[in-house]
């Protein structure tokens, strides 16, 4: 496999699980954990009787399950180790021969958790003798909420077992959630949520009509050729729309996210390993564990929600000790989540204007306050920010905003309103009765339909009178 030597978080790992210790490791992608687990575990399949499925691997994607599957054939050639990858998203006879496998066994069982959970529940499936267990991703399973599904499928397998928790950032979750499935761990810690040194980190301000031409721009100037390039966008509806709109202008690329069937997947993420067209446009489907081999630019079109995903994203270049781009377009909307990043990487990066001089109109300005909780194109802030609003043109609206006098409580503000009536007091009328104040004057439901019909009458609908155009009526002109 070329393995010539051991990378930090391998050296640390493998000792340790072979001493049989529960573990938590966390290191930055790209570093080989799998192999930190995979070559230890294999080790000790090979040592043992094969008579039963030894070792369950959970993780959070489909494509990280095949992968982790390809390499255990890899690593475990001359071990004779079976394993087998249980995940959905196929054709129909694709679950017939997970259930076959499952029923006969392998050393090995590399999973979704959603998908073996579902075996599971019709009965077939015996996790009794599981020695090993292993959560790869674990932060990622966990954001995307596979907590109870884990905890599920640990309720299955024997309490005593060697379980190992891999992520590539730790944040308190992980810490809390393994305190429920491992037992008295040891701890290994590498760099976390630090990009790897190779990286270019390119930050560039650009309205979202602007990262187009200025992609090709930069792809045209780029000092390393662009041989393969994954972008990631935050949104699967825009994958189609970016490959069209690359294609028009001369650059082959394909995309992938996940209403792509499954089979799909696998081909284009295939033929991009396989070098067969240099661009791929994807979700953050991609951005966990995938290992590309020599990918030269990673792009950000739009800036993940969560910081630790800008670190995923950007891993999957400059692996092994190799060198990479990524470039990332900032929008005056995503501004905070760029102070996040930072923070994350504890590190500030340049931040280019260079929209205006290449003819493209102006960039935004960096003002992360200013911006903070923008989403979306007509400036909208967010719902916290609308409810404050709100709160503050109300108070302008209620007494002693002005300087007046201000009621200290409702029962206060309605005895200065309108006196309370004696219920006893009436005025007599044509065949009812009528209450009446202390001042002997009409009150109830009489007075206040008359306030209602209050009013301009040029205002009022029906009277053949135009509706004039005002701040209070903004449909007379449009807005």
């Amino acid at each position: 496999m070329n393995y010539l030597k051991a990378t930090p978080i391998q050296e640390l790992a493998i000792p340790k699980i072979l001493e049989g210790r529960d573990l938590i490791a966390s290191a930055q992608t790209g570093t080989g954990k799998t192999a930190a687990y995979l070559i230890p575990l294999l080790d000790r399949i090979s040592h043992a009787n094969h008579d039963h499925t030894s070792t369950l691997i959970l993780v959070p994607t489909r494509e990280l399950a095949k992968q982790i599957d390809e390499q255990v054939e890899g690593f475990g050639y001359f071990v004779q180790a079976r394993s087998i990858a249980i995940y959905g998203g196929g054709k129909g006879d694709d679950w017939d021969k997970q259930r076959k496998a499952l029923e006969t066994g392998a050393d090995i069982i590399v999973a979704t958790p959603g998908r073996l959970i579902a075996h599971m529940q019709l009965g077939y499936v015996n996790f009794d003798k599981i020695d090993y267990l292993v959560l790869d991703e674990a932060d990622k399973m966990l954001d995307m909420g596979f907590s109870d599904d884990i905890l599920n499928i640990v309720a299955k397998l024997p309490a005593k077992r060697q379980t190992l928790l891999f992520s590539a950032t730790m944040p308190p979750k992980i810490r809390e959630f393994s305190k429920r499935i491992l037992t008295e761990p040891d701890e290994i810690r590498l760099a976390v949520s630090k990009p790897a040194a190779g990286i270019d980190q390119q930050f560039y301000l650009a309205y979202d009509a602007q990262k187009l031409p200025l992609l090709v721009h930069l792809i045209q100037q780029s000092r390393t050729p662009v041989q393969s390039m994954v972008l990631f966008t935050s949104k699967k509806a825009e994958v189609n729309s970016i490959v069209r709109a690359l294609a028009k202008l001369g650059y082959e690329a394909r995309g992938i996210s996940s209403d792509l069937e499954q089979d799909d997947r696998e081909v284009v993420l295939r033929d991009f390993k396989n070098k067969a067209f240099p661009i791929l446009v994807a979700t953050d489907v991609l951005s966990r564990g995938i290992d590309i081999d020599n990918l030269t630019h990673v792009v950000n079109y739009d800036i993940p929600r969560d910081a630790e995903d800008y670190v995923h994203r950007i891993g999957r270049t400059a692996r092994a000790a190799t060198t990479g781009t990524a470039i990332t377009f900032i929008s005056d909307q995503d501004q905070n989540r760029i102070v996040n990043i930072e923070r994350l990487i504890e590190r500030e990066v340049d931040k280019q204007s260079i929209t205006e001089e290449l003819g493209m109109g102006k960039s935004p300005i960096f003002d992360p306050r200013r911006f903070s909780g923008l989403r979306g194109k007509n400036g909208r802030g967010s719902g916290r920010g609308r409810d404050k609003r709100r709160t503050d043109e109300r108070r302008k609206q209620e007494p002693g905003a002005t300087g007046e006098a201000r009621p200290a409580n409702r029962r206060e503000r309605s005895e200065k309103t309108e006196p309370k009536p004696r219920p006893d007091a009436t005025v007599e009328g044509e065949g009812s009765s009528v209450p009446v104040n202390a001042e002997g004057q009409p009150v109830g439901k009489t007075k206040r339909r008359k306030k209602r019909r209050r009013g301009p009458k040029s205002d009022a609908p029906g009277n053949g009178t135009a509706q004039t155009a005002s701040p209070a009526n903004p449909e007379a002109t449009g807005e």
